[in-house]
């Protein structure tokens, strides 16, 4: 894993996601992007969610640590399921909506890469959690992304290029809501 491959990527993607595309696509191994891409980034975002409840709570109490625990535990389980789910999801619009054929790796280096946004809005808002409104509006910025990744990366033809873009967005949009939100509720009714 190469952390400065890390760093320039997510910052291209925010900067110039054309580039960023252009250059994920020239990777040899798309196997690659989960082990050196999506977990770090899971890791990082994790990371900065406990640093931001620690600092918020204190660490005087067992309490405050199980907080910060299970704080940092929901985002990557939300992180990670989203990752996986959003990567099925996208494959199946792939091969119904823009009939190309089943590449569940080629979705899922797509979606990894897509949800630069959510990682860095994230490790952002678990630092500094003040700022959950402006993330909220920053998220939308997913949009461009998928927009440039769906002619760059998966060849999608101009005439379905916008379906893509709207499905694809949704999905990165509400998996990782979606999925923290089943995480939370179970975990109070398991509490």
């Amino acid at each position: 894993m190469s952390y400065k491959f890390l760093i320039h990527i997510a910052f291209l993607m925010i900067s110039n996601p054309a580039k960023a595309w252009e250059e994920v696509r020239m990777r040899p191994n798309i196997r690659e992007v989960s082990f050196e891409y999506v977990y770090p980034m899971i890791g990082f975002s994790a990371l900065a969610v406990f640093i931001g409840a620690i600092f918020e709570r204190g660490w005087g109490s067992a309490e405050d640590y199980q907080y910060a625990m299970m704080q940092c535990a929901a985002v990557v389980v939300s992180l990670f399921g989203a990752y996986f789910l959003s990567s099925y999801l996208i494959n199946l619009v792939r091969i119904r909506v823009l009939e190309q054929r089943d590449d569940i790796l080629l979705s899922q280096q797509f979606a990894g890469y897509s949800m630069t946004v959510t990682f860095l809005l994230q490790i952002l808002t678990g630092i500094l959690p003040d700022l959950g409104i402006i993330s909220m509006m920053l998220q939308f910025y997913i949009i461009y992304l998928v927009w440039e990744g769906s002619e760059k990366l998966l060849d999608v033809r101009e005439d379905k290029r916008t379906a893509l873009t709207i499905l694809a967005s949704l999905i990165l949009l509400i998996c990782p809501s979606l999925i923290r939100l089943v995480f939370d509720k179970l975990n109070i009714f398991l509490n």
